[in-house]
């Protein structure tokens, strides 16, 4: 068992368990940590708590100290740093008709290292790319290719529901998102309407299929002929979040709706 808390380094990154190492650490306080990538600056977005050992990455890292003035103005700074050398990578990327496409930079707390992410259909020979920016910079320099889905939670926007994107504002891990979710939800197949900014399935078809999937179980199939207490009927439409049932009578021919609990009341299903 293990002390952990846990933190971001993005608004909406991966949450990472380190050791409070002594500290009094409170949600949304700025701590300074070690990391596989030295040291860093992050935020506090789980309180104190007991974890087992397979749930954490050891040996674990420790917080260094709690975020002092001195450091929060090193991260200002380092976030205009960043948009400058963005805007040099740029203008190199364009010197040497490379096929790839800048999203961000990022400087490491330390100013040891900046990371550029890009996207590209292929593999990129960027190697004198990284000379140049090197001989610029003074800094270790590392490009790293994204997918199209991570370019999306960094630049943001707005999807097809009107709202700002899922993944720039809480979705913290990108999950497997199928067809099949979309087939589950009675969808539209058309990739247009399943489709996020990104160009990939919309990642609200996952975590809503929990609840679809749950609703399958409870009710029965279309076209299963039921009894209820008009008589003998054939289920021909489902509301899955509203658990209600449409059923076609046999005698008199008509169309009625159920609920869930009525169904399982009247012992047309077994529950």
């Amino acid at each position: 068992m293990h002390q952990v808390i846990g933190i971001r380094f993005r608004e909406t990154g991966k949450i990472y368990y380190f050791s409070p190492a002594g500290f009094d650490v409170q949600v949304s306080q700025s701590v300074v940590v070690e990391t596989a990538r030295g040291v860093e600056y992050g935020y506090v977005v789980l309180e104190e708590r007991t974890v087992d050992d397979e749930d954490v990455v050891l040996p674990l890292k420790k917080v260094v100290r709690i975020a002092t003035h001195e450091d929060k103005t090193r991260i200002a700074e380092n976030i205009e740093l960043a948009k400058e050398a963005q805007s040099v990578c740029k203008e190199k990327i364009k010197e040497h008709k490379l096929d790839m496409k800048l999203v961000s930079a990022e400087y490491t707390f330390d100013r040891n290292k900046i990371m550029f992410y890009f996207t590209a259909d292929g593999r990129v020979d960027f190697r004198t790319l990284v000379k140049d920016l090197a001989s610029i910079f003074r800094t270790r320099i590392e490009l790293r290719q994204i997918g199209v889905r991570d370019e999306a939670k960094i630049l943001g926007g707005i999807g097809p529901c009107g709202l700002v994107l899922c993944c720039s504002t809480f979705l913290g891990d990108f999950e497997p998102v199928s067809i099949k979710m979309a087939k589950d939800q009675n969808l539209s197949l058309n990739p247009a309407k399943i489709s996020g900014l990104c160009g990939r399935l919309m990642c609200c078809l996952k975590y809503e299929n929990d609840e679809y999937e749950q609703a399958k179980k409870e009710l029965p199939d279309i076209g299963e002929n039921i009894h209820v207490e008009e008589g003998r009927g054939k289920v021909t439409g489902l509301n899955m979040l509203e658990r209600i049932v449409q059923v076609e009578l046999e005698d008199p021919e008509r169309t009625v709706e159920f609920s869930l609990e009525e169904l399982i009341g009247q012992g047309a299903l077994t529950g």
